[in-house]
C-alpha cells in the first residue's frame, strides 16, 4: 500500500514542477506586457507634457514680444527738415498765390507771410510754408522752379533719440502720478493729504511739460518748414541807352532840386520851434519886462581939472639972448 502511494507521489512531482514552471512563465509574460503598457503610457504622458510646456513657452514669448517696447526705426517722422529758398520772379503776387496753392494741395498750410518794397519800388515777399515730410522734396523742387534761384539752404536734424526719451519719460511720469493718486486715496491724515497734493501738483506739471515737448517734436517732425523769399526781377535797360541824354540830365537836376528843397524845408521846420520861442521871448522883453524896469537918472558932466599954469620965463639979460630967442 505504501509502495503504491510512493509511486503515485513520484509520478505527480514532475507534473507539479511543470505546472509551476508554466505558471511562472505566464506570470513573467503578463508582467512584461503590463510593464510595456506602463512604459508606453508614461512616454505618451511625458510627450504631452513637453508639448504643453513648449506651447506655454511659445505663448509667453509671444506675449513678451508684444509687451516689450520696441526701439523705433529711423523714419522721416523722427527727422526735422527745414529749407530756405530765395527766388527772383517777374510777378511776385502771382508766384505767391501759386506757392500757397502748392502747399495746400500737398496737405500743408501757410504759417507766416510778410511783404515790403525797396527804395526802387520792387516788391519783396517772405512766406513760411508747412508741408508734410513725405511731400517735402516734391514741394521744394516745384518752388525753386518758379523763377531764377538765387539761394537755397536745406537742413535735416535727426531727433529720434529725443522722441524715444520723451516717450519713455512720459510713461514713467504717468505711472508716478498714478502712484501718488493711489496713496492719496489711502491717506487718512490731513498732513499726509496736503503733502501728497503738493507732490501730485509737481509731478503733473512735469508731465504736462513733457507732453508739450512731445507735441512740439511731433509737429516739427511730421511737417517740414520751407521759408520762401520772392523778389521782383529788375527791369533791364535797352541796348544803346547807357549814354545819358538831355532828358536824363533834366531828370537828374530836378531830382537834385527837389531833394535840396526838401532838405531846406526840413531844416526850416526843425528851426521853426526855436525861432518862435526866441521871437516870443523878445516880445515879452520889449512889451512887458523892459517898460517896468526903473529908468536911470542922467548925471551932469563932471568938470575936468584945469591943467598946470605956464611957468613965467625970466627976462633976457642981453640983446643977443633976446635975438636968439
Amino acid at each position: 500500500m505504501r509502495t503504491a502511494r510512493s509511486a503515485r507521489t513520484a509520478r505527480s512531482a514532475p507534473s507539479v514542477r511543470v505546472l509551476a514552471g508554466v505558471l511562472l512563465a505566464a506570470s513573467l509574460a503578463l508582467a512584461g506586457c503590463s510593464g510595456a503598457d506602463d512604459s508606453g503610457g508614461g512616454d505618451s504622458k511625458s510627450a504631452a507634457g513637453a508639448e504643453a510646456q513648449r506651447a506655454e513657452a511659445s505663448s509667453a514669448a509671444a506675449d513678451k514680444g508684444k509687451s516689450a517696447p520696441k526701439t523705433p526705426d529711423l523714419t522721416p517722422s523722427a527727422i526735422i527738415r527745414t529749407a530756405s529758398l530765395t527766388v527772383e520772379v517777374e510777378d511776385v503776387p502771382k508766384t505767391l498765390a501759386e506757392a500757397r496753392t502748392t502747399a495746400e494741395d500737398a496737405g500743408g498750410y501757410v504759417g507766416r507771410e510778410s511783404t515790403s518794397r525797396d527804395a526802387d519800388g520792387h516788391e519783396n515777399t517772405r512766406v513760411v510754408l508747412r508741408v508734410p515730410t513725405e511731400k517735402y522734396d516734391e514741394v521744394l523742387t516745384g518752388l525753386q522752379g518758379t523763377g531764377r534761384l538765387i539761394d537755397r539752404t536745406a537742413r535735416a536734424v535727426d531727433v529720434t533719440d529725443q522722441v524715444v526719451d520723451v516717450d519713455s519719460r512720459i510713461t514713467s511720469q504717468r505711472a508716478s502720478v498714478n502712484r501718488i493718486r493711489a496713496l492719496m486715496d489711502r491717506a487718512t491724515k490731513l498732513s499726509d493729504v496736503v503733502s501728497l497734493e503738493g507732490e501730485l501738483s509737481s509731478r503733473q506739471a512735469d508731465l504736462e511739460a513733457l507732453l508739450a515737448r512731445q507735441a512740439s517734436l511731433k509737429d516739427r517732425t511730421s511737417l517740414a518748414t520751407i521759408t520762401l523769399s520772392l523778389s521782383e526781377t529788375p527791369s533791364e535797360k535797352a541796348a544803346g541807352d547807357d549814354t545819358p541824354g538831355i532828358v536824363d540830365a533834366l531828370a537828374g537836376g530836378w531830382h537834385v532840386f527837389v531833394t535840396m528843397l526838401r532838405w531846406i524845408v526840413l531844416a526850416l521846420g526843425a528851426a521853426l520851434p526855436f525861432a518862435a520861442s526866441a521871437a516870443l521871448l523878445a516880445l515879452l522883453w520889449l512889451r512887458v519886462v523892459r517898460p517896468r524896469l526903473p529908468r536911470r537918472q542922467e548925471s551932469a558932466p563932471a568938470m575936468t581939472a584945469p591943467g598946470p599954469l605956464p611957468s613965467a620965463r625970466p627976462a633976457p639979460e642981453s640983446a643977443e639972448e633976446a635975438a636968439r630967442d
